[in-house]
């Protein structure tokens, strides 16, 4: 049974509730990620982090970049030059009204400019100290500014959500009158709700006679997308969105709620390749240092994993059970993982995938096993789950590398020192090594052990949590090793009072279980 058809209850009620709604066919995605987004906190882009980011948005298959703001640097111009230089989409630069905004603007070789004008009274009165009148004639004079030097132009209205219709229009009528191609509806402050964006894009739309008409959206009350959609439905022709929903203060629309729900949902072509979307989320999350919530919709971590053994037994009768689209639409794969909440469905499918037989009677053990170490509060491992069904099955524990013991020495005026014992494959090696820490130094040992018997690893991630409080708090460490030989990734954890022994024994249990994968 098609996918389509698990959606279809959906679909109907959305094309009965939109019945009178004006969705257009397709809608320009307008990515401000490299403006907008970057004005998140803390995150400030090298031209050349810049460039990469729009090159991948470019592959995407946005419409507009908008590359920053020409007029703030060199650094700027020279990005955005870099930018309209490799990419096929319009490359856009942010203006005031100003002249010598557009100015910088042509300076940098940008194809468009989008021309902000605040229109709210407190916006217009307080920040501009100007009269409402004035606002039109003067977003006007550089609009027109703009195009007599060969720029398109998009003004978006600043605040634009907090302004009396009417006069919005007035700003809009004559900023179109004066050359804008697009015009803004924005919500700048991220206080509006989707019926009455609905409503007022209605108005805004009935009033604008075929202009297309951009939304922009902020998610200070978390409805970015929500608004952003139901602003679609009434007719907007473009949204603002930035990866992974980065911006000032709580973040703008995220692009890939928007693209996914106005695809799957709404049937709106966005022309976004939506199996890239994990990518350049992990590029902008690595460059500009902002990390995606494990619970993101779309590109988190946890978004197509499953624990629950309810959840899981009907995945895996039925993969629509759980799921409101295929994960591989994204770019994404489906994940199980084991804790107190499994069920013997997954626990047989993860012992099927390690070659592990097992009949009932030792499913049953093996899954009060994983149950007693959740309830505990452990993460089970693939290594944990090898070396439990191992002891339930009667066998000894795949283990080829085993450290017998180990001593580290640190203090204020000692460089943090390691020596470990290593027994491998029966040959038992010792080997010491220095540190910026105690962990690190008992690593660095391990590894060099474990490098004079021809046997290496790589490290993709560490993690240590204390999961009590106090000096002696119990301590869980996550650890991700990759086989150079074979490209495997495992994950494995250790919890103790020592974050040392703690550590220690998440890498060799990671390591065993490389191994049993490798022979």
């Amino acid at each position: 049974m098609p996918w389509g058809i698990a959606l279809s209850v959906v679909r109907d009620l959305l094309r009965e509730a939109n019945s009178d709604a004006r969705l257009p066919e397709e809608v320009r995605v307008f990515d401000t990620t490299l403006r907008d987004g970057e004005q998140t906190p803390g995150v400030a882009l090298t031209p050349e982090e810049k460039l990469r980011i729009a090159v991948a948005l470019d592959e995407l298959g946005v419409d507009v970049i908008e590359a920053g703001f020409a007029a703030a640097s060199e650094g700027e111009r020279e990005a955005i030059r870099r930018i309209a230089a490799e990419v096929d989409a319009e490359v856009c630069s942010m203006t005031r009204m100003v002249e010598s905004d557009v100015d910088a603007a042509l300076e940098a070789d940008a194809d468009s400019v989008h021309v902000v004008v605040p229109t709210s009274e407190v916006h217009v009165r307080k920040k501009l100290n100007m009269k409402p009148e004035e606002v039109p004639e003067r977003a006007a004079e550089v609009i027109e500014y703009a195009r007599d030097h060969g720029l398109v132009v998009e003004m978006s209205s600043e605040d634009g959500t907090r302004t009396d219709l009417d006069y919005l229009l007035e700003v809009f009528d004559a900023c179109v009158e004066a050359g804008a191609e697009r015009v803004g509806y924005n919500d700048t402050v991220g206080v509006m709700a989707p019926e009455a964006m609905y409503l007022a894009v209605s108005r805004l739309v009935d009033g604008l006679d075929g202009v297309v008409l951009s939304v922009h959206c902020h998610d200070d009350l978390g409805m970015a997308t929500a608004n952003s959609v139901a602003a679609v439905r009434a007719g907007a022709e473009q949204v603002h969105v930035t990866v992974n929903g980065i911006g000032e203060r709580a973040g703008n629309a995220a692009l890939e709620e928007v693209v996914v729900v106005l695809e799957e949902l709404y049937g709106v072509d966005t022309g976004i390749e939506m199996e890239r979307l994990p990518e350049v989320s992990k590029l902008v999350e690595r460059l500009t240092g902002v990390r995606v919530p494990p619970n993101k919709a779309i590109v988190g971590e946890n978004a197509f994993t499953h624990e629950s053994g309810i959840h899981a037994d009907g995945l895996l009768k039925d993969e629509r059970t759980y799921e409101p689209i295929p994960p591989e639409k994204v770019g994404r794969e489906r994940r199980f993982v084991l804790g107190k909440h499994a069920g013997t469905s997954v626990i047989r499918k993860k012992l099927e995938e390690m070659g592990i037989e097992v009949d009932e009677e030792q499913l049953v053990e093996i899954f009060k096993r994983v149950k007693r170490l959740g309830d505990r509060g452990k993460r089970v491992t693939e290594a944990d789950l090898r070396a439990i069904a191992e002891d339930v099955l009667g066998r000894p524990s795949e283990r080829f590398i085993d450290v017998e013991d180990f001593t580290t020495v640190t203090g204020k005026r000692t460089i943090p020192t390691a020596s470990v014992i290593v027994e491998l494959d029966g040959s038992r090696r010792e080997a010491a090594s220095t540190g910026v820490g105690p962990v690190d130094a008992t690593i660095k040992a391990l590894e060099r052990a474990l490098r004079d018997q021809g046997l290496e690893f790589e490290l993709v991630e560490y993690r240590a949590e204390a999961l009590t409080g106090g000096t002696d708090a119990i301590t869980h460490v996550d650890v991700k090793l990759r086989d150079p030989e074979t490209g495997e990734v495992v994950h494995s954890g250790s919890t103790r009072e020592d974050i040392v022994v703690a550590s220690l024994e998440a890498f060799v249990d990671g390591i065993n279980a490389l191994l049993a994968r490798r022979r």
